[in-house]
């Protein structure tokens, strides 16, 4: 099993029916550096880093993209990889009324499957200087 994805404790029954993987991330993103990439590199990067529902969904808003940014860091060390095996547009945020989620596409779905974690959940959070996404992954079941 790899670095980061840890299964729960099994039962005191010796059984291990209800060992489940889980995995958990945490980023913080500073809102004022966050800006001042973005608009040194322009639109390119926000494109390769964000996919159009997010960047719509965030109406340019660099609070809600840093939280974002945030989600996706978190997401690929839930992973256990960080970024770089994972592309940045592999994991969204999804905008949505209400509770965020996670949409796994490309390698982190694949990533995600191998390790049996199939259940996610975001919390997203920021104020004008910083924001932070945890994410916290579990399994229905063994990974394979």
């Amino acid at each position: 099993m790899s670095a980061g994805v840890r299964p729960l404790e099994p039962p005191g029954d010796g059984s291990r029916a209800d060992v489940r993987p889980l995995a958990v991330g945490v980023d913080v993103v500073d809102v004022g550096r966050l800006a001042r990439v973005l608009a040194r590199r322009g639109a390119a990067l926000t494109e390769r880093v964000f996919t159009p529902a997010e960047r719509e969904g965030c109406g340019g808003d660099v609070r809600r993209l840093a939280a974002r940014f945030a989600a996706k860091e978190a997401a690929a060390k839930a992973l256990g990889t960080g970024i770089g095996p994972v592309a940045w547009r592999d994991v969204e945020a999804a905008p949505t009324r209400g509770a965020p989620h996670l949409v796994l596409r490309g390698a982190a779905r694949t990533i995600a499957l191998e390790r049996g974690l199939d259940r996610w959940e975001l919390s997203l959070a920021h104020d004008p200087t910083h924001a932070v996404a945890v994410v916290v992954a579990a399994g229905s079941g063994d990974p394979r």
